[in-house]
């Protein structure tokens, strides 16, 4: 599968693992729960790690081990809950995560300029097809009023 990241379509070499399975070689995000659960045994996985979270998880929990995550995934589980734009504007400028954020679910191609700003720099969109539309809509606007974390 493809994603946009950093404003190119690329190859996704991440994959997700469920809580309940066995953590796989290579590039893998784990829910926040598992991490907590497992974080001794998923840090000496061979690959790097990531984690997905979701609106009603707590980036605060997760400060103190972002130097060991490599990706952050926001799942949206519908385009109507904002909670993760809050998510990644703290990650970047409250505790200075340099790594990728990606989002992923049910976000809009619509919603891409303004994830952008909050710092989200990796799109997995649900239809492949909404690739292209992502990658103009990066660009909408030409002039910003507001601060941001770009």
């Amino acid at each position: 599968m493809q994603i946009v990241k950093d404003n190119q379509i690329i190859d996704n070499n991440w994959r997700y693992v469920a809580d309940d399975a066995e953590p796989l070689v290579g590039d893998i995000t784990v829910s926040l729960a598992r991490w907590n659960t497992d974080n001794q045994k998923l840090r000496v996985h061979d690959g790097k790690l990531g984690l997905r979270i979701a609106p009603c998880d707590s980036v605060d929990e997760m400060a103190l081990n972002l130097r060991d995550i490599d990706l952050v995934e926001l799942d949206f589980p519908d385009f109507a809950d904002g909670r993760l734009f809050s998510h990644a504007w703290y990650l970047r400028s409250r505790f200075g995560y340099q790594g990728e954020i990606r989002a992923i679910g049910h976000f809009m191609p619509d919603q891409v300029f303004y994830l952008s700003r909050v710092g989200v720099n990796a799109f997995a969109p649900e239809k492949i097809e909404y690739l292209p539309f992502i990658i103009s809509n990066l660009n909408d606007f030409t002039v910003k009023y507001q601060n941001s974390v770009n």
